[in-house]
């Protein structure tokens, strides 16, 4: 998820890209994710040093520096993010010298060493690498981050755990029940923990607000920049990061969310007809939120046409939404059966009984399957799943996402994203939008699966193993089709785990992870009550609210604020948490106030 691309584009620019800019000597000043290189070069001849990134599938080499004849020396800052292949090349000429790879870390000064031999010059070559100033630690405030996190997190535990009192011992009483040492405030907080614990509980499913709220979090911490670590970005092309996962959970929840509310409703008595209005205002009230928001600049005024984006995050949850609430009102099982009625095939009524759905879901999947490996694309291989660019030794420059980036170009020419993940690192030249069309036909197919946990819930109602045993199964069978499809590699797969191309195996793996969390939130939130879900629970209950807030005020004090040090993470992590703390705080405030944005 995106609040800026524009600016997300030139972060990631900087992290992923090999080549940066040359220094003239070594006491070059140098950001995040940089270190200084210095060649070195003894030999009678200039030199081309070109890199490739180990992140890079098959890429071609790019230049990095060249060294004029020996003895000499020139200085570059390079990445730091992901390993690097030098290959140290004559200036005129396609032999190499010698070819080597290593990770460089932040802050660290290097020098490369090319030295002839004797005898042959080329094959007596050597290279070496040797460590000039010692880096920094750039898990250092990551680590400290995780330690205050966690002592917070004992803080919050067990502070209302001593407080907490039942009123039978007599210390605890004289505890809660002392007048003289409390004030009427006090007595009252007291005495909601002094409850009778017979009372009937809240219908409401706490884990899932508390997996909304979770998820909600994250994506507002990587959307802040996530302390500026390549992992909290969005990969490059194939496999996961974090910022990978929150879209899907989201999603997933939805779907879950809309099996739970539509079964109220219906109970209730609600309509049909008022079920259709219900769904087609929100969808509606969605996307136009979604397309004035990505389209918001404060320097071009509300609507920025110059950045006129079609496709959307809200967009893609709408019409998901939107798809998802249409089955079931549309559904012919309207009714949960009583547990008497339950015959042979019990154990997977919550699968049979809505057999039309599974054709329709099936019928979008094998239209995603056919669209994005039968469909023709001009002056690319059928079937393309690459990022293009220099990718694929640089094969196919111009099928950056195969069909999928085609079919979104056939419908929204050109007003889609032009700043995909992948164009620092795989220098690609074609646009490709991460929301478009074909990726929201399993958009709908990851609701789906949430769809299917909250038939699970209802299915099994007051049978809470039973819900964690069907949840395991569904993670497992999941799992193991995930693993199946991408080879478990990254590259290599059948279908690789992709999430700009939200790929057949990168919703199965993002559906086994979500019921995963699910269910465990399930058991240690509803079922054992070990934990209360805060604070996610507060951004969780209120997350159109939070959504738009951080995305339309994010990157205003105090949210956010201009860095001074930029040398390395501990200013951007702090900000990255400090901005989402704030929002955390905001959403309490609002639950305490019971203040509730719905649409």
């Amino acid at each position: 998820m995106k609040v800026s691309s524009l600016r997300h584009f030139f972060l990631f620019l900087i992290f992923t890209t090999g080549q940066c800019d040359a220094a003239s000597d070594s006491d070059a000043v140098l950001k995040m994710d940089e270190a200084l290189l210095t060649v070195q070069s003894q030999m009678p001849g200039s030199l081309l040093v070109t890199y490739t990134s180990d992140y890079c599938y098959k890429c071609l080499y790019q230049p990095l520096v060249s060294v004029d004849a020996g003895p000499g020396n020139v200085s570059v800052v390079v990445s730091t993010p992901f390993t690097l292949t030098l290959k140290v090349t004559p200036l005129k000429g396609s032999s190499t010298y010698c070819s080597l790879s290593h990770l460089f870390q932040e802050a660290g000064h290097y020098t490369l060493w090319v030295k002839p031999g004797v005898g042959d010059l080329k094959s007596n070559v050597t290279c070496s690498i040797s460590l000039e100033k010692d880096p920094n630690n750039t898990y250092l405030p990551l680590l400290v981050a995780a330690l205050v996190l966690a002592l917070l997190a004992v803080l919050w535990v067990s502070v209302p755990f001593l407080s907490r009192c039942s009123c039978t011992s007599k210390l605890r009483k004289l505890i809660c029940c002392n007048e003289s040492r409390y004030s009427m405030e006090r007595e009252e907080a007291v005495g909601e923990t002094c409850v009778d614990q017979h009372q009937p509980k809240s219908s409401r499913l706490k884990s899932l607000d508390t997996f909304r709220g979770f998820s909600l979090m994250v994506m507002v911490f990587v959307n802040y920049g996530g302390g500026g670590y390549w992992f909290f970005e969005h990969a490059p092309w194939n496999g996961l990061t974090v910022a990978d996962l929150v879209m899907p959970w989201f999603v997933f929840i939805i779907g879950t969310s809309v099996m739970l509310a539509f079964s109220s409703m219906r109970r209730k008595g609600v309509t049909r007809l008022q079920l259709l209005r219900k769904l087609t205002w929100r969808t509606v009230v969605l996307m136009l939120i979604g397309f004035c928001f990505i389209n918001y600049s404060p320097r071009d005024g509300l609507l920025s046409w110059s950045w006129l984006r079609i496709p959307g995050v809200l967009q893609r949850l709408a019409f998901t939404y939107f798809t998802l609430s249409l089955m079931q009102t549309f559904s012919p099982c309207r009714e949960i059966p009583p547990k008497k009625e339950i015959r042979w095939w019990g154990p997977v009524q919550d699968v049979l009984l809505f057999w039309p759905e599974w054709i329709f879901i099936l019928l979008l999947e094998v239209l995603w399957l056919c669209v994005t490996f039968l469909l023709p694309v001009p002056n690319c291989p059928t079937g393309y799943l690459g990022a293009g660019g220099i990718g694929d030794n640089g094969l196919y420059p111009n099928c950056t996402g195969g069909a999928a980036a085609y079919v979104d170009r056939w419908l929204l020419g050109d007003n889609i994203y032009w700043h995909p993940t992948c164009k620092a690192l795989y220098h690609t030249t074609q646009p490709f939008d991460p929301e478009g069309v074909l990726g929201t036909i399993n958009s709908v197919v990851m609701g789906f699966f949430g769809m299917q946990a909250g038939k699970i819930f209802l299915f099994f109602r007051k049978m809470n193993y039973s819900i964690l045993i069907r949840f395991a199964v569904w993670a497992i069978v999941l799992g193991i089709l995930a693993a199946i499809l991408s080879k478990c590699t990254r590259d290599e797969g059948f279908i690789p785990v992709n999430k700009n191309l939200w790929s057949l195996s990168y919703v199965a793996c993002m559906g086994s992870m979500s019921f995963v969390l699910l269910g465990v939130m399930y058991f240690v939130v509803d079922i054992k009550g070990w934990w209360g879900g805060q604070p996610f629970i507060y951004p969780g209950m209120n997350s159109i609210f939070v959504y738009v807030g951080h995305s339309l005020l994010g990157f205003y004090f105090p949210f956010s604020w201009e860095m001074r040090f930029q040398d390395s993470h501990w200013e951007k992590l702090f900000q990255s948490l400090w901005g989402t703390a704030i929002w955390i705080f905001i959403a309490y405030l609002l639950y305490r106030k019971q203040f509730f944005l719905k649409i």
